[in-house]
């Protein structure tokens, strides 16, 4: 941009620039603005992060810029107060011609005196270079109208005014021409300048036939008309469009304040890790937002940028007491250890394994000892504990008998099962089925080789009888979820499945949870777009439906026992 500004400076023609110029400090204000704003995020980025971070210093871009930039004022201001006094000489000059033109009008007889007296105005006139803006318009209307009211009005030799008219006509139809070509141009710097040369050309052509006049005149207009249209429309969309962004970074700064408010009632640190993950998602949709008109963009990334501020500040703060909490949780925990390292060798199986179980209990009513420490301390346990348990599956692995006359047992049972019948009675066949799945759970291990098998093809065939059963859609999934749990404790890892089937609910949940605070955000957003109300009711219907499908889950968590 620096080089693209250097260049401009250069121009002899520094007025002819100027517009590039103002768009190109625009894009170079915008661009500045952009990177501080990104400098200023990875900066909060860092600190949440608890990293180092330093800043870019643009100072030295902005001072060559705007050193450039104020040259280049400098040299158009002057270019600028010779033009207007140039002009103003030019706007003398066209007025003393309009006067020469009406006297001749009014006054020269001679039809060649008349016409070289035109030709010799008209050519000065063409030679005069631009005059003020607001009075070109009046000058210009005023010489049109004395060139018509001359060509009209006095009696110019017919082929001479015949062969004008018609070259004018020609020229004319011409301009009419490109203006049509210039609909489908798609820079509008280059439509305005067209359209400004265009325009000039006009109004330099002399009269045609008047019966052809109106006609020419009208599609000029019409077609002027739509491209100034045009013209307008497209900046009449960027204003919105800047408006629009303006309005959507006002929606995500009141969403940021209400999360700020809600956070001075945080009180755990999953209630804090749960609003800092909504006010990341609100800061990753503020750097999709474009800019806003520059004087309110820069004021709403202030206010923004100090409520995170505040939010980062509060949340540093209330971990800074916590620490001292998961410190005590964690020697807790270790004392847990200790005591579970103490019992990973012992072969009392049974009053060992209450021991470790009631170990484990203990360990889930401690506490979290923050995510520092809590993950290894849990490693460091349940390593103990699974030696342990380890060696007492391996022992009771070597009992082959007993595992064998299980395995009998049990594809006993699931012979009854495939061999049985519903009835008509659903309640009646609903305690057959439990009565079959308590018989199975009763029945100790199997051999370790055939234990999958023997509990999948168990859970085959009982799955297979819940299927068959005629019940109301609400009443069979509350059935079938009960029949899945305690088909689920028959298994051999049970204790394995019955948490993963914990772990999955919990994770619909929460996933549900996300996706009830996208919609509530998205919400904000249907006021600018049609169809609003339709939408709207859509989105709050679906919410709804997310709570309801959240209590369900919540009550399923409670059927599952914990193994």
């Amino acid at each position: 941009m620096i080089e693209e500004l250097e260049a401009l400076v250069q121009q002899e023609d520094v007025l002819a620039v100027s517009r590039e110029v103002n768009e190109l400090k625009t894009r170079f204000d915008d661009y500045i603005l952009e990177e501080e704003h990104k400098d200023q995020v990875a900066a909060m980025e860092a600190a949440e992060k608890g990293e180092a971070y330093i800043s870019v210093d643009l100072k030295p871009l902005k001072e060559t810029f705007y050193e450039l930039y104020n040259a280049y004022r400098e040299k158009r201001k002057a270019a600028q107060d010779l033009r207007n006094k140039e002009e103003e000489e030019n706007l003398r000059r066209k007025k003393f011609i309009i006067s020469k033109m009406q006297e001749m009008i009014q006054n020269e007889e001679n039809i060649g005196a008349a016409l070289a007296t035109y030709k010799e105005l008209h050519e000065e006139w063409k030679k005069i270079g631009d005059i003020p803006r607001e009075k070109r318009d009046e000058i210009q209307k005023e010489y049109s109208r004395l060139l018509e009211l001359f060509f009209y009005n006095i009696k110019i030799y017919r082929e001479l005014k015949e062969h004008d008219l018609k070259r004018n006509q020609q020229l004319k139809e011409e301009v009419i021409r490109q203006l049509e070509e210039m609909g489908n141009q798609s820079s509008i710097k280059e439509l305005e300048t067209s359209l400004k040369r265009l325009q000039n050309e006009w109004e330099e052509i002399g009269p045609v036939h008047n019966d052809q006049w109106e006609a020419l005149k009208s599609r000029y207009w019409e077609l002027i008309r739509g491209l100034y249209d045009k013209i307008n429309q497209f900046y009449d969309e960027r204003r919105n469009s800047l408006l629009d962004n303006l309005n959507r970074k006002k929606e995500l700064l009141e969403q940021a304040r209400t999360l700020v408010e809600q956070a001075a009632s945080n009180s755990t640190s999953k209630d804090w890790d749960h609003t800092t993950e909504q006010l990341l998602k609100i800061q990753e949709m503020w750097k999709t937002v474009g800019f806003g008109p520059r004087k309110e963009n820069e004021s709403i990334w202030q206010e923004f940028r100090a409520q995170c501020d505040t939010f980062f500040a509060s949340k540093k703060q209330f971990f800074g007491g916590l620490q001292e909490k998961y410190n005590d949780i964690a020697e807790a925990k270790r004392k847990l250890i200790d005591e579970a390292r103490s019992l990973k060798d012992s072969t009392e199986w049974k009053e060992t394994a209450d021991k470790l179980i009631k170990l484990q209990k203990a360990w889930k009513s401690t506490g979290h000892a923050g995510q520092r420490l809590e993950q290894k301390l849990w490693q460091e346990f349940r390593g103990a504990c699974d030696a342990f348990f380890n060696a007492r599956q391996k022992h009771f692995e070597n009992q082959d008998k007993e595992l064998e006359t299980n395995l009998i047992a049990k594809q006993d049972i699931i012979q009854k099962i495939e061999a049985y019948v519903l009835p008509e009675d659903k309640l009646q066949a609903l305690k057959d089925l439990k009565e079959f799945t308590a018989a199975f759970n009763a029945i100790g291990k199997v051999p370790i080789k055939e234990k999958d098998n023997i509990w999948n093809t168990y859970k085959t065939a009982i799955d297979k009888h819940y299927g068959k059963l005629k019940l109301e859609a609400s009443e069979k999934d509350k059935v079938m979820f009960q029949a899945r749990i305690e088909t689920l404790q028959g298994s051999p890892d049970a204790s394995r499945l019955l948490a993963r089937e914990k772990g999955e609910i919990r994770q619909q949940i929460d996933k549900l949870k996300s996706e009830i605070i996208q919609m509530e955000n998205n919400l904000g957003f249907f006021a600018r777009s049609k169809g609003a109300d339709a939408l709207r009711k859509e989105v709050e219907g679906k919410i709804n439906a997310a709570n309801v499908r959240i209590e369900s889950l919540k009550q399923r968590l409670k059927q599952i026992p914990n193994e």
